[in-house]
This record gives C-alpha cells, sequence and structure tokens, in this order.
C-alpha cells in the first residue's frame, strides 16, 4: 500500500462506521483526500459497518468494472420480531415468543435459504418498480409487491444462538450467523425469511461485511484512520489484483495509446483484461472484441 499525503490516486478501502450512508462516507472522504472525484463501488446500509471500496481521482474509472459480485457478511439475526424495514431501524410491526424455536427448526429454514434462491428484496430498499425507489412507495404508504429475484447464498452459517429478551419483555432468540452470498443479496431479506421459516418473524440487528470481491476487513481502515494518514491502493496494484494482466510490448503500447484496437492473446474466463507496459505502468482496461483489445478506460 501507498501511502502519501498529496492527493491520492487510487483505492480507498474504508471500514465503514455505523450510522454513516455510502453517499457520507464518499462526502467525508473528498474532505481528507482534497478532491471532488471520489466515488464508491457498491453500497452499504446505514445500519451496516464494514468494507466499503471508493475510487479516488483516475481510479474512479475503476470502479464500474471491479468484479465485486461475491461479498461475505457477519450479522445477527432476532428471532420473534418483524419490522418494516427487515433490520433493526424500522418499527417493530409484530412480536411472538421466540423461545420454544429448536436450533433444528433453525438448521432447517437456513437450509432453505442457502444455495441458488429466488428472494423477494426488503420494500425499504433502493430498487426501483415502475421508475421509482420502492423505499419511496414504502414511504408513502403504497402497497406494491416486489417481484422475487435469483440470488446465490454460497454460505450461510449459525455460529450461536442466545436467548434474550426484546424491550417489550417478549423472548426472543439472537443468532450470530455468517453470509457469504452473490451481490445483490439482501441479509435482511435473510432474516425476515428465517423468520417466517420459524414462525415467529425476524430482522436483522447488526451487519458487518467482511469482504467484497478480493477486498477484505483487513485491508480496510477507519475514517479516522485515514484522517491522520490517508492509505490508498495505486491504480496499478489495484487493477493487477482486480484483473487478468496482459504485459505488452512498446509497440502494442503505443498503438493502444493511439486507439488502435491492438489483437489480443487467449485468456481463460471473461471480463476486463490490465494492459501494462514493459516498464510496468499500467496503461488501459481493456475487453475482448472479436479478437482484439476494446479500451474500456485509458490510463497511461
Amino acid at each position: 500500500m501507498n501511502r502519501t499525503p498529496s492527493t491520492p490516486d487510487g483505492l480507498v478501502i474504508v471500514d465503514k462506521p455505523a450510522g454513516f450512508t455510502s453517499h457520507d462516507v464518499v462526502a467525508k472522504m473528498r474532505g481528507i483526500a482534497r478532491t471532488r472525484r471520489v466515488g464508491h463501488a457498491g453500497t452499504l446500509d446505514p445500519m451496516a459497518t464494514g468494507v466499503l471500496v471508493l475510487g479516488v481521482e483516475r481510479a474512479t474509472k475503476l470502479l464500474g468494472h471491479l468484479a465485486l459480485t461475491e461479498k461475505e457478511y457477519v450479522a445477527t439475526i432476532r428471532l420473534g420480531q418483524n419490522t418494516v424495514t427487515d433490520d433493526a431501524e424500522g418499527e417493530v410491526t409484530s412480536s411472538a415468543d421466540a423461545s420454544a424455536v429448536t436450533r433444528e427448526a433453525i438448521d432447517a429454514g437456513v437450509a432453505k435459504l442457502t444455495g441458488d434462491i429466488m428472494q423477494v428484496p426488503s420494500k425499504v430498499s433502493a430498487i426501483k418498480i415502475d421508475g421509482k425507489r420502492s423505499y419511496k412507495r414504502a414511504r408513502e404508504g403504497e402497497d406494491f409487491e416486489i417481484p422475487a429475484r435469483p440470488v446465490t447464498v454460497s454460505s450461510f452459517t449459525v455460529h450461536a444462538v442466545h436467548p434474550a429478551e426484546a424491550g417489550d419483555g417478549t423472548p426472543v432468540q439472537d443468532l450470530l450467523v455468517s453470509v457469504v452470498c452473490s451481490s445483490g443479496t439482501y441479509v435482511r431479506a435473510l432474516a425476515r425469511d428465517l423468520g417466517a421459516d420459524t414462525g415467529v418473524g425476524g430482522h436483522l440487528t447488526a451487519l458487518r461485511r467482511t469482504r467484497v470481491g478480493p477486498y477484505r476487513i483487513s485491508d480496510a481502515h477507519t475514517l479516522d484512520k485515514l484522517q491522520e494518514e490517508l492509505t490508498v491502493m495505486p491504480v496499478a496494484e489495484a487493477a493487477a489484483a482486480a484483473f487478468r494482466r496482459w504485459d505488452v510490448t512498446a509497440e502494442q503500447a503505443r498503438l493502444l495509446g493511439n486507439g488502435v484496437r491492438v489483437r489480443l492473446p487467449l485468456f481463460e474466463g471473461s471480463g476486463p483484461i490490465a494492459a501494462f507496459g514493459p516498464d510496468g505502468r499500467f496503461l488501459a482496461l481493456v475487453e475482448n472484441q472479436g479478437g482484439r483489445a476494446k479500451s474500456l478506460a485509458v490510463f497511461g
């Protein structure tokens, strides 16, 4: 990682604090980095903490191409209460005694929510229904349905179950879980659906993202730490970590710089390819179009 007191040019992996929106973190980073050119890849709900990937200066051009399709979380699910938002930020809509729910019933419900599943996202979410954000429809009291969509829950593990008591005295159970899932999966919807399967209702009470794509919580820095010392992953390092690498000759580098679609060697898989010059400089992000390199973003 590169540390520099000047305006950075690369990715910043932030450990987002609770209570901040993703946009709040971007606004804070603009002040820390002293530049308006800051963007984020993916979002986290205000309640959630953990890994949020930011791009600063030229790295903003990488954000839309990063393969951040798999994510890991640790979370706490409360069985015994439903809320409007399917998490602790929403008003409780129903309570039920969850003390009789067995570990076997919990494990059976988790098994149904693991693998390739159809999930109905939470109504209080940013999903658009007929061009209008779902949360806006919900706040305006509209009666509407969100269609289920396919998501993949690679792993859904219950690590501990703790009997507890809700604020209204209802016996509940708090589950410490970890989840590995595809992009677009709502962990609070998993909590809601597990509660429905066990018959007592459920919602998310805590959520921490520990990984998104190749970036882990061990790579992340709090905003306070970044205020003290701005830690940046340079664009070239970020590209090398996230994409397949293509080392080009000086002549190919010259042609790419002039917009010529150079013939690509055979690469396994799909997605963007990072082209590096003979001097190790990151030149461009390209994609395969008919066997030739089409530039997605030019850096060198």
